[in-house]
């Protein structure tokens, strides 16, 4: 696959891998963290420079801060408030309170009585959720705020909120017992096939020790019983001053939030005495052995894994640089691994190879492996000798040099994007580094300590540090499967013996290749040229007939985002048969005629380019992300995919190969059920939008994919849509010998009305009902109502959008807060810009199958309440306020635009929706969403579904 580079400072802490020492001879006890004293920064033990960017310090009762000034966007930030205490810190008695006090921290304080922490954040502008959130592990919890200003009114109010819940929550045992339905949908909701599978992996490695008896969400008697008293001991004991970090990035300045920070925090102290550090237990010591889940849900799937006591020493720079070392022979295994995936009927569907430590318990050196049903034992082989291959032989110089290039331009890039990086993006960066005591540096240093570390490296160095990377206690053989094995585990454990007693060769050497699309023939001219003033946006035509749009931004420096739109998408499918998308993704992984995918990553290491397949309503679409000197090497690739994808059969074998039990996935969780049917459903079963049967993927042709979408990419319409940093000369002089080189597309032509109707399902009196076959506690609620297109009444769609929100408040107030039925009521709506006629708006909740009807009572109770009285000001304030801020932020992005002016030059009137979607959400009144709820909220007209267990009538 087309790979996009992420940030330089990801890329560097994937490497960041423990240095693994040889194997021991006894079980080996945990090793102690060197503790930092209260108020320390892990830099005053280490050689490196902290980013100079960042202000960090402490308060004298040892609560630490990190401050960054960060005035792009401007007017905006996110706190972060970090405590290093999570599940792993919890009594028996008390397993999943931790958790629990989380939720806790929105349920009432000395200044905030029950249910009015969230108001004050929505009327301020922060949406539940998206900008206002908290999530507990095993040794830490994180509350998390996005603030869409920084005028003193929202920056000291968050302050104050974030400072109740570090030492003045009120804890009362009736708010807890409101609370404990909510906590419990959660546990209903992890409870996945997934989650199942993770839970018994790391039984089976981290044997004897702590971290597996202590999951987060803990269990169910303890949340179903536990007194508030129990939450208010962990509370007192581990919410300390001296195990919590402040984390402020935004457009402030620094010394004024400094001060803030030592007045709301200042005077906080410890309320009980500290407790020692749980004891994670030694690694324990182990030969090979093998441990087998059977699960329907599930996918076959084998690790291999090496276990070795923790690395718990200084993050220094000789460290960074020894998992550096070790962090690249990986990438030539992982590298490899894909290559093998990719060949023609390949042993398995993918392997992967990575190595961390986990939570302090161990230091994991793990071997993932996905198999066709039926062919685990292939897989296996094929995968343990090529990691053997690796460490006998070692990695060759050319393979090394090309993962430095790869690695290198993604720093480079994060270099050049620096200073327009996002706040919240910046803040989780600063928490990321607090759990492991790592120093946070600069992007500059650390693509100045790459090259260092790079710098004459050979391949002998590298093949050298191999040699420790798989030692450890195992190897420990996990397996998960959907269905038996015949022999169990000693089947497991036979098959990865006789593997292993298999010799390998050398690898083979690759052949050197050019990359074949630099021209497409004699650079275009520029036909036409306008300006779009009040967006910033300028429309071009190619004498060929291909559209450019291109808008130069400055949110995010050296980014460019690039999306081509062809012919007409799901316009151009016949309604009656099955949509072959499923499988498209075949086309990306099937390369192009004169390249294939793993020679064009090779040949294209030191450039950052992205690469994606889509269909869209009026569109099929290819898409990219690169960094501004990349461009024409973006526009290369995605011109070559429009005119010469390859279709291999390798690709789509795969596909195909791994859909054999995807409907068992989909059928093994309520949520899944949903996400396979909702949609073909809330289009009257339009086989364009419905998802395909086992049959028809079994029996599914490439040939079919290639046949729908050729005509459109090789004779349809083309346009191509470039937003970011880059000017408008340089997008033209970028597509002149790329899109504009290519032969005569024609302009855009009118659908028939015919063709663009598609129909929303009628009201039913009686819930239809779908069956999962995961828990028998789990079932969803779905109700909506059908609307209409946005051109029919755009404003109208505006005001339907604040009944949504507004619906969604009453939702979580009801049955989240009042009732304690469900984690997260939802709702949501749609106006299509393609369907006449199509629209929606829709409430859901998971919550057990005897609450459904309460849940569908509910809602009516609401919508009728919706179109019968006016709601009041506040809750009007506090539905439309996030909403403007959200669009207002996500209008400061390059993702924004690019989706907001495809297909613009079309159809004009998409600019218009830009252009009104801000002023039209201001103008909603009280009156208006009145109107639209008796439009719209009819009892009559109400789809109304659940999914519910198989068990059940």
């Amino acid at each position: 696959m087309i790979r996009t580079l992420g940030q330089g400072a990801a890329l560097l802490a994937a490497f960041s891998l423990a240095f693994a020492p040889a194997a021991w001879s006894q079980a080996a006890p945990a090793p102690t963290p060197a503790r930092l004293a209260p108020g320390e920064w892990p830099q005053s033990r280490s050689d490196l420079k902290p980013d100079p960017a960042i202000r960090f310090g402490a308060l004298p009762n040892g609560m630490r801060y990190a401050l960054r000034k960060q005035t792009i966007p401007p007017g905006q930030a996110a706190f972060r408030l970090w405590f290093g205490t999570g599940s792993m810190m919890e009594a028996d008695d008390q397993a999943g309170l931790a958790h629990f006090l989380e939720h806790m921290a929105f349920n009432g304080s000395k200044k905030v009585k029950e249910g009015e922490m969230i108001r004050i954040l929505e009327r301020l502008g922060l949406a539940f959720g998206a900008d206002t959130n908290a999530s507990t592990g095993f040794s830490e919890t994180i509350y998390k705020l996005d603030l869409p200003k920084t005028d003193a009114e929202t920056v000291d109010t968050s302050l104050m909120l974030l400072s109740e819940a570090a030492f003045d929550l009120t804890l009362d045992q009736a708010a807890m017992d409101r609370e404990r339905g909510v906590v419990l949908s959660e546990e209903r909701a992890r409870d996945t096939p997934g989650y199942r599978v993770a839970k018994a992996r790391t039984t089976f490695l981290l044997q004897g020790q702590r971290l597996p008896t202590r999951w987060p969400i803990g269990t169910v008697e303890v949340l179903k019983t536990a007194p508030v008293g129990r939450i208010a001991d962990y509370y007192r004991h581990w919410y300390r001053p001296d195990r919590a970090v402040f984390v402020a990035v935004g457009d402030f300045d620094l010394d004024v939030m400094e001060a803030r920070i030592r007045s709301a925090f200042g005077g906080w102290t410890a309320q009980a005495a500290a407790l020692p550090d749980p004891d994670q237990g030694p690694v324990a010591r182990r030969s090979a052995e093998a441990r087998l889940v059977v699960d329907p849900g599930v996918t076959q799937s084998l690790q291999v894994a090496w276990l070795s006591p923790p690395d718990l020493s200084a993050d220094t720079l000789g460290k960074r640089q020894r998992d550096l070392i070790e962090g690249l022979a990986l990438s030539v295994l992982n590298r490899r691994f894909s290559a093998i995936a990719r060949g023609a009927d390949p042993a398995f569907l993918g392997a992967q190879v990575y190595k961390g430590e986990q939570d302090d318990a161990a230091e994991v050196a793990t071997l993932v492996v996905s198999a066709e049903t039926g062919r685990w034992r292939e897989a296996l082989t094929a995968a343990e000798q090529e990691q053997r291959r690796l460490v006998q032989y070692g990695v060759r110089q050319d393979e090394l040099d090309r993962e430095i290039e790869e690695i290198r331009a993604g720093l480079k890039a994060a270099v050049a994007g620096a200073n327009t990086r996002r706040p919240a993006d910046l803040a989780n960066e600063i928490v990321g580094s607090l759990a492991d005591h790592t120093v946070v540096t600069s992007p500059a240093d650390d693509l100045a300590a790459f090259e260092a570390g790079v710098k004459g490296l050979q391949a002998e160095t590298v093949n050298g540090a191999l040699k420790t990377v798989f030692r450890g206690e195992g190897p420990l053989l996990f397996m998960s499967s959907p269905t038996p094995i015949e022999g169990g585990e000693a089947t497991l454990l036979a098959a990865l013996k006789a593997s292993q007693a298999v010799a390998v060769a050398p690898p083979a050497a690759t052949s050197q290749v050019a990359w074949p699309y630099e021209t497409f023939g004699a650079p275009g001219k520029v036909a036409e040229r306008r300006e779009v003033k009040d967006l910033g946006v300028t429309f071009v035509r190619f004498e060929n007939g291909v559209r450019l749009t291109v808008k130069p931004t400055a949110f995010r420096d050296d980014e460019v985002l690039v999306r081509v739109n062809a012919g007409s998408g799901m316009l151009s499918l016949p309604r009656d048969r099955q949509s072959p998308f499923w499988a498209s993704s075949a086309m990306i992984e099937g390369g192009l005629k004169k390249i294939g995918v793993e020679d064009m990553e090779r040949v294209l290491a030191s450039k950052v380019y992205g690469g994606r397949f889509g269909i869209t309503d009026d569109a099929y679409t290819l898409t990219g992300g690169t960094r501004t000197g990349d461009l024409p090497t973006q526009l290369q690739v995605l011109a070559a995919y429009l005119t010469e994808p390859a279709w291999r059969d390798a690709a789509f074998a795969r596909i195909k190969a791994a859909s054999r039990t995807i409907h068992d996935q989909f059928e093994s969780t309520v949520g899944g059920v949903l996400q396979r049917d909702l949609s073909g459903l809330t289009h009257s079963g339009d086989r364009r939008w419905t998802f395909p049967s086992r049959d028809e993927m079994a029996n599914a042709r490439l040939a079919d994919v290639e046949a729908a979408v050729m005509p459109d990419l090789s004779r349809g319409p083309v346009e191509v849509v470039i937003v970011g940093d880059v000017t408008v000369g340089a997008a033209i002089a970028a597509m002149a010998p790329t899109f504009g080189a290519l032969p005569p597309r024609p302009d855009p032509t009118p659908v028939p009305a015919a063709a663009r109707a598609v129909a929303f399902p009628k009201g039913n009196a009686t819930p239809l009902k779908l069956k999962h076959k995961g828990r028998a506690d789990q079932a969803i609620g779905y109700i909506a109502w059908g609307t209409t297109d946005y051109w029919a009444n755009p404003q109208r769609a505006r005001d339907i959008a604040v009944l949504r929100e507004i619906m969604k408040l009453r939702l979580t107030d009801e049955l989240r807060e009042a009732q304690g039925v469900t984690y997260s009521p939802d709702a949501s709506s749609q106006h299509s810009l393609v369907w006449t006629g199509w629209g929606y708006i829709a409430a859901n909740v998971e919550a057990p199958p005897d609450k459904l009807p309460g849940f569908f009572s509910d809602v009516a109770k609401i919508a009728r309440d919706l179109s019968e009285t006016e709601v009041g000001a506040d809750e009007l304030a506090r539905a439309k306020k996030p909403r403007i801020e959200g669009i207002q932020r996500t209008m400061l992005t390059n993702g924004y635009w690019l989706g907001e002016l495809s297909g613009a030059q079309a159809d004009p009137r998409r600019l218009d929706v830009t252009r009104q979607i801000l002023p039209g959400t201001e103008r909603v009144t009280a009156a208006d969403v009145k109107r639209a709820a008796q439009a719209v909220l009819k009892p009559g007209a109400a789809f109304k579904l659940e999914v519910v267990p198989a068990s059940l009538p």
